[in-house]
């Protein structure tokens, strides 16, 4: 079996960029902040040698590219992807002390502002995975996104119950999701090709009803309430993480039970099993008794909900007004997080969280004044896009059945 060689060859571009890093490093030194106020422990702030520490991570680097090239070549052996894994942290960390050379990097707000960016987009891979593993392309993340941050806002406003526009957001992404399935399942239009129309279809009704109705009254029709964040108690208080991940608000909440629910459903349960029995083989999924054509439906539609909400947050957990195409392609960064999570929920959501580190790095950098121009930190998480979608990271190979229209 011919093996993948992409994995070793990007580790060692990896840790070539790592090495360069280290060559260019400043006799610098960069202090870093951790702890909160209300952190059970208090750890100082200390300060880390630029030049020491990128050298480290370079040694590291070109130690795990090495290794993972002696797989490749010498033992004619798959490459560990922990090796990959370890030389792009190895790469992160040198980029992150090497950017905020002489500065003050407080690691809690650059995790912080990550994961508020991250929620839509790991909403959006959720839904991504429940219909490709079913074997619908959903090019239709960003429609399902930005009908529910519209819905959500109008919903809200008018109650002003948060919960209220939150099931409407999730209605809202489901009905959309619905659409992309009855074209695709029962008319067999190209899968692409609808999602494409109904993102259009989804963007040009927004913005007419945002103008007209929306316009007309503000107060009363784009005025929504916002989520407050909960704390967990205990949890909330462990430094660095509890901060991040347990003083948020309901919607992060739910997505951490989203990725765990779509886990556990796809590869825990017998419906699980189905989708992806259809998704890979759907004549014989047919062939056993498996009802291809509601399995695909009902599992497009699932995703398409989960989406909604994801869309509701920017809504009802960030801005608190909806704003035209205020979803600015993140169902498109979503559908890369699922590719590049080789359609895990899992990893999907951990590709998400990378994309949305790689956003918040950029306003990070902006506040200190960093000299890397901001064309370049804006170009990011589309440059890491291109990279999950060219396969860069291994080849990725999705369900077999998936963008394929089945005739029973």
């Amino acid at each position: 079996m011919k093996l993948s060689k992409r994995p070793a060859f990007t580790a060692l571009a990896a840790a070539i960029i790592t090495a360069l890093l280290a060559i260019l490093a400043p006799v610098k030194e960069t202090n870093v902040r951790i702890a909160q106020p209300t952190d059970f422990i208090q750890i100082a702030d200390f300060k880390v040698s630029v030049f020491t520490t990128d050298w480290f991570a370079a040694i590291v680097a070109i130690v795990c590219a090495s290794v993972s090239l002696i797989f490749m070549f010498v033992l004619k052996r798959k490459s560990p992807g922990i090796l990959t894994s370890v030389t792009f942290v190895m790469l992160i960390l040198a980029a992150l002390v090497w950017l905020y050379a002489g500065k003050d990097m407080t690691l809690t707000s650059l995790l912080q502002g990550a994961l508020a960016l991250s929620v839509p987009l790991i909403f959006g891979s959720m839904a991504g995975v429940l219909s490709e593993r079913v074997g619908i392309v959903n090019i239709a993340i960003e429609g399902q996104l930005l009908a529910g941050a519209f819905t959500s806002a109008m919903i809200a406003s008018l109650t002003k119950n948060l919960w209220l526009g939150l099931i409407g957001a999730l209605v809202a992404g489901a009905l959309v999701a619905l659409l992309l399935a009855v074209f695709s399942i029962k008319y067999k239009v190209d899968q692409i090709i609808t999602g494409v129309v109904v993102n259009v279809l989804i963007i040009g009704l927004t913005n007419f009803l945002f103008s007209t109705v929306m316009g007309s009254n503000t107060q009363l029709f784009n005025n929504p309430p916002r989520f407050d964040k909960v704390v967990i108690p205990v949890l909330g208080q462990i430094p660095v993480l509890g901060s991040v991940m347990f003083n948020q608000t309901p919607i992060v909440y739910l997505m951490y039970i989203a990725v765990a629910a779509v886990f556990i459903a796809l590869f825990k349960t017998r419906w699980g099993l189905r989708v992806r029995a259809v998704g890979e083989h759907p004549k014989a999924a047919d062939t056993v008794g498996i009802n291809v054509f509601r399995t695909r439906y009902i599992s497009v539609t699932y995703g398409g909900a989960l989406a909604g909400i994801g869309g509701a947050f920017f809504t009802l957990g960030q801005v608190g007004a909806f704003g035209k195409e205020m979803t600015n392609g993140a169902g498109y960064i979503a559908l890369a997080a699922l590719i590049f999570g080789r359609w895990n929920p899992i990893l999907a959501a951990l590709a998400a969280l990378l994309f949305g580190f790689a956003e918040n790095l950029q306003y990070g950098l902006a506040i200190i004044g960093s000299p890397v121009p901001s064309e370049f930190l804006l170009m990011l998480p589309y440059a890491l896009t291109i990279v999950a979608v060219a396969g860069l990271v291994g080849k990725v190979v999705g369900p077999a059945a998936t963008g394929k229209p089945y005739e029973k």
